[in-house]
Formats: structure tokens, sequence, C-alpha cells
């Protein structure tokens, strides 16, 4: 087994084995662990900056809509808008923990996570999506049914449109900032809603799919308080907290979904992996390879592990620097790997390595 460093980077090189032994992948754990930096790129930050800012500006418009809803709430007594001030409650809350999940994922590999914690932000929205669900949801389903059973007298409404209008500009606002950081991290010639359910980011596609609730529930409070008013029906308040209860309850699920998969482990999208075999097939050292695993282990890391056959006619040297050419290779065209693992099941036994001052690497 040799371990060779590239770009801050090691790849292991296994002899005639299906997988290493112990002692050898605790090296390498160890090797990920102590050039951590390395395999963090400028990239990375810039895009999870963005992710919080997008976020930070969806706190502020909750938590300032939050108060003014149910300063209207309290006005008028209306269960369409005490639903809507739990929302926001629920969505700044939600976006702390967000916050909270971006800065756990960004701890170093320790002797317990050689991989790093990328996943945190994955378990944090899940979390997300169980309080959206229980919290925001429940307590709208409640407050509706509430007032159907017992339904309150109306009032002057003029304070439930007037903040129903300043909630739907913050909304709209922090919409936008969402969508705009969304998009530029979106491939060329993608459809919205496909790079929406490839993304492997919760920070971006959950602060979009809140934000489209929230406005989503504003428009139904809206109608719940206008027609009830209109047709001189308290009931349809209650209503209208059980159609938000609905809205809130399918994001849920959804979000839960995409963060169920990606914390079980997903894998690279299908255009990396036809990159991946491509740079392969065109390597001529390489006569064949099984095809690439890959795994996110956030949204701007993935594990390649990649099971290749040299041509047999190389030497161990060759075969090591074919292994340096392709990973940097790999590495310019998806600067998203961060961790590279090939294994080399073709290699003669009769090669020798090489001898004098370039063999630097670690062997065991």
């Amino acid at each position: 087994m040799r371990l060779a460093r590239c770009d801050g980077l090691f790849q292991a090189v296994s002899l005639n084995i299906c997988s290493p032994p112990k002692p050898v992948r605790a090296l390498l754990a160890q090797e990920l662990y102590d050039n951590y930096p390395y395999s963090n790129p400028l990239t990375s930050l810039m895009a999870n900056a963005n992710s919080k800012t997008a976020i930070y500006a969806a706190i502020g418009a909750n938590l300032a809509i939050a108060v003014s809803k149910f300063i209207a709430a309290g006005f008028t007594g209306s269960s369409a808008m005490l639903s809507e001030g739990i929302h926001s409650v629920v969505d700044t809350g939600n976006g702390l923990l967000l916050l909270h999940g971006i800065k756990k994922s960004q701890k170093a590999p320790d002797d317990k996570h050689p991989f790093g914690h990328g996943k945190e932000l994955y378990f944090w929205s899940l979390i997300v999506a169980i309080l959206i669900f229980s919290i925001g949801g429940g307590m709208s389903f409640y407050e509706g049914i509430a007032h159907i059973r017992h339904p309150q007298p109306l009032t002057d409404p003029t304070w439930n449109y007037v903040v129903l209008g300043m909630a739907a500009v913050f909304e709209s606002i922090a919409l936008y900032l969402a969508l705009k950081q969304f998009n530029a991290t979106r491939r060329r010639g993608q459809s919205f809603m496909k790079s929406l359910r490839e993304s492997k980011d919760p920070s971006n596609f959950a602060v979009i799919f809140e934000d489209t609730a929230a406005l989503l529930g504003l428009v139904v409070a809206a109608l719940g308080v206008f027609l009830g008013h209109q047709l001189n029906n308290p009931y349809l308040d209650g209503a209208a907290s059980l159609v938000i209860g609905l809205i809130l309850s399918a994001i849920a699920i959804f979000l839960a979904y995409e963060s169920k998969g990606l914390l079980i482990g997903e894998g690279a999208d299908p255009e990396v992996l036809e990159s991946l075999n491509k740079l392969i097939r065109e390597d001529p050292a390489i006569m064949n390879a099984r095809p690439p695993l890959t795994m996110h282990f956030g949204p701007n890391e993935i594990f390649v592990a990649l099971d290749v056959n040299f041509q047999p006619e190389l030497t161990a040297v060759e075969v090591e620097e074919t292994v340096v050419k392709l990973e940097k290779r790999i590495r310019q065209e998806h600067p998203d790997v961060r961790r590279i693992f090939i294994e080399a099941r073709a290699l003669s036994s009769d090669r020798k390595p090489q001898t004098g001052p370039a063999a630097s690497p670690q062997a065991t």
C-alpha cells in the first residue's frame, strides 16, 4: 500500500487487495485529518457565506413579521393571523438551527469523524422539517379547529391587512435573496425544479421552501380574513388556519424526505459520474475501471472511490504518476471532490517501486 500526496490530498493505491488493512485505514484517516485545511478551498467558504446571507435575511424578516402578526392577532382575534405568527416564530427558529448546522458542519475532522462533520447540516435540516411539521403545522391545525368549534366575533380587519401587506414585502425580499443565491450555484441549462430536487445544500432549498410557504400562508390568511368579513362568516378564519397547516405539513414532509436522503448518503449527480467515467476512459494508462462510487459528505464535499485496472506493462512508478495525474484532472473538473481513494487491482507482483529521491511518499 502506498499513500501519495498531491494538492493537499492523499490517494491510497492498494496492491492486489480488495480493501486496505485496518492500520492503513487508520493512517489514511489521520492523514486526511492532519491535512484538512488543504481540502477546504475558498469556494466552499464563499458558498457558506452566501448561504448565511440568505438565512440572516430570512431570520430578520421572520422575527419582525412574527411580532407584527401577534400584535394584529391580539387586536383582531384572528385565528389565521395567530397561525401565521406561530409560523413566523418557527421559521425564525429554523433559521437559527440552519446557522448552527452550518457552523457544526465546518468543524475539522477528528479521530472519531475522519471525514469531517459535513453531514451535521443534513441532520439539522431534518430537525427543521420536524419542527415545521409538529409546531408550525400542528399549532395551525389546533388553532383552526378551535376557532371553528368556537368562532370569534368579527372585528375591524384593518390591522390584519396592514400586517399582511408588510409581511408580504419582507418575505418577498427574503425569498428574492434566497433565489438569487440559489441561481448563482445552478448549473447552466438546468431547469429550476431539477436543480432544486438535486440540490445537496439544505441551507438553500430549506430557506426557499420556507419563504414560499410563508407567502402562500399570507395569501391564505388574507383570503380568510377578507372572505370572512365579506360573507360575515367567522368559520372561514378557522378554515384558513387549517389550510395554512396543510401547506406547512406538505413543506415539512418534502424537506424531511430530502434531508433523509442526504443524511443516509447520496451520491454525486449523474453529470458528475459521467464526467468521472470520461476522465478514466480518456487515460491511456488505464485498461478499465468499475463505476465510480461517490458520496456527499456536505453540500460542497464529495468523496470518490475508484477501482481501476492499469495497463499491465506499466511500472509501479508509472502507475503512481498516473494516479497523481488522474487526481489532478478530477479536482480541476470538479473542485467539490475533496477526497479520492484509488484502488489498483492490476499491479503485477514483479513491478519494482521507484528508488531514489523521488520515492518520497509513505509506504506501509
